[in-house]
């Protein structure tokens, strides 16, 4: 039978490093972000076939109710029952509150959320009746903190989290491993790379978080046995404050 995972918001640095992570693992890798990204994904899902994985494109609204009840059952029916299910959208976004509009904050908490609890409902689904599987939330230094113009991030990522626990402790009995990982610095992304202008000498000094090292803390996360599950996990590199 096949093992399949879902990378919900799988973009071009983190998300493409966790599919390709899993796919090493002999996962069939099933790739998704919005829809005007799908030629990112289909180059994506051709470079893990040329390193000898299956990968399948599919591209989703993750706050679209419908589009994503629509993708987890052509998944179960057409690829494999989902093993592991990883929300990985950001929503980064950066306003003081005076210039935070009513829009970008119900557009972030949809984004990193509303999104979540969808793409969470949906896995434990399918994966209660089968008594297994994993299920990882990303989140960030805003679970834990709200630090200024992050009003709308934090307050997303800290719903995440409440959202995480909940479902840790509600599935956990039924044999579902519910993570939560904190990722506490910046990730060398193409995101962080035109934000900051050190990145290179960040990345000379172990200063900025790897996204493949990332990555095999999620197919860690995945392996480990139910004896000793972990459920939050923060990530920084050597050199980060905390």
């Amino acid at each position: 039978m096949t093992k399949t995972a879902l990378i919900i918001g799988c973009g071009d640095d983190t998300g493409a490093a966790i599919a390709r992570a899993f796919a090493r693992e002999g996962l069939h890798v099933c790739l998704s972000r919005r829809p005007r990204h799908a030629e990112r994904l289909e180059a994506l899902a051709k470079d893990i076939r040329t390193e000898g994985g299956h990968a399948t494109p599919c591209p989703v609204d993750a706050r679209d109710e419908d589009a994503l009840i629509a993708l987890f059952e052509t998944i179960e029916n057409n690829i494999g029952p989902l093993d592991v299910v990883v929300f990985n959208i950001g929503a980064n976004v950066r306003f003081p509150i005076v210039d935070t509009t009513s829009r970008v904050f119900r557009k972030v908490w949809e984004m990193a959320t509303f999104a979540g609890f969808l793409t969470g409902r949906e896995a434990a689904r399918h994966m209660v009746p089968r008594g297994r599987g994993t299920l990882i939330f990303t989140g960030a230094t805003a679970s834990l903190r709200g630090s200024s113009g992050f009003s709308a991030f934090a307050s997303a990522k800290f719903a995440l989290r409440a959202l995480a626990q909940s479902m840790a402790r509600e599935l956990g009995p039924k044999n579902i491993h519910v993570a939560h990982v904190i990722i506490d610095g910046a990730i060398d992304t193409n995101f962080i790379r035109d934000i900051l202008p050190d990145v290179d000498d960040r990345r000379a000094q172990d200063g900025i978080l790897n996204p493949d090292h990332v990555a095999a803390n999620y197919v860690m996360l995945h392996k480990q046995p139910r004896t000793a599950w972990t459920h939050e996990l923060d990530l920084r590199p050597w050199s980060e404050k905390f």
